[in-house]
């Protein structure tokens, strides 16, 4: 049985047992959190599409871990106007465990 869900602003194809990256959700590690915005769920062949989301369908999973993304290095040069600009980003995560999807 698979679901995709909508979180961050992105979308995820998810299944029992999988591990994701997500951004970065108010949870401590450990906790149980409900996914609510399920956009399909299917089995097989068989899939319920939502208009825009799913009756009576949650995703549950389990805070793993907190943590930062690698450095996305932002350089930026303008030739011939000795102008460069460096700079970095790194974004935070939440890794969660799927644990049962309903």
């Amino acid at each position: 049985m698979f679901a995709v869900i909508k979180t961050g602003g992105k979308q995820y194809r998810v299944s029992a047992g999988d591990r994701l990256k997500v951004e970065s959700l108010p949870a401590a590690v450990g906790e149980q959190v409900r996914l609510g915005e399920v956009l399909a769920v299917g089995e097989g062949d068989q899939v319920r599409f939502g208009t825009p989301l799913v009756a009576d369908a949650a995703v549950t999973a389990t805070v793993l871990a907190h943590g930062r993304h690698p450095k996305v290095r932002i350089f930026k040069m303008r030739r011939r106007k000795h102008f460069q600009k460096h700079a970095g980003h790194r974004q935070n995560f939440t890794e969660l465990l799927i644990d049962r999807i309903g």
